[in-house]
């Protein structure tokens, strides 16, 4: 396990989201109920920013075209063949890590 710091759970309050950069991963961060989940943060439409967008308990919508997502499975809702790759998530004390 490769375990990655990627954020402060503390600014990452249930229902905000965040876009971050990690050994060139690009992933999405989501604080669904307290529990935090990290799929690819690349839209598999035409690439948008999943981390910045809308998040509505569980799903996220992308901010470019509104394909929206499952972020605790990754499945798009939009597609049924679309799936984004989903990560490990591990926090201690303040800090979220992602196993890469």
């Amino acid at each position: 396990m490769a375990l990655v710091t990627v954020a402060r759970l503390s600014a990452l309050a249930p229902g905000r989201t965040a876009q971050v950069v990690a050994r060139g991963a690009v992933l999405a961060l989501f604080n669904v109920g307290g529990k935090v989940y990290a799929p690819d943060g690349t839209c598999l439409h035409r690439g948008g920013p999943l981390g910045e967008g809308e998040l509505d308990g569980s799903v996220v919508t992308c901010p470019l075209h509104g394909w929206t997502y499952e972020v605790t499975s990754g499945q798009s809702l939009v597609n049924p063949a679309a799936r984004l790759r989903t990560y490990p998530v591990v926090v201690e004390g303040d800090e979220v890590k992602v196993d890469l």
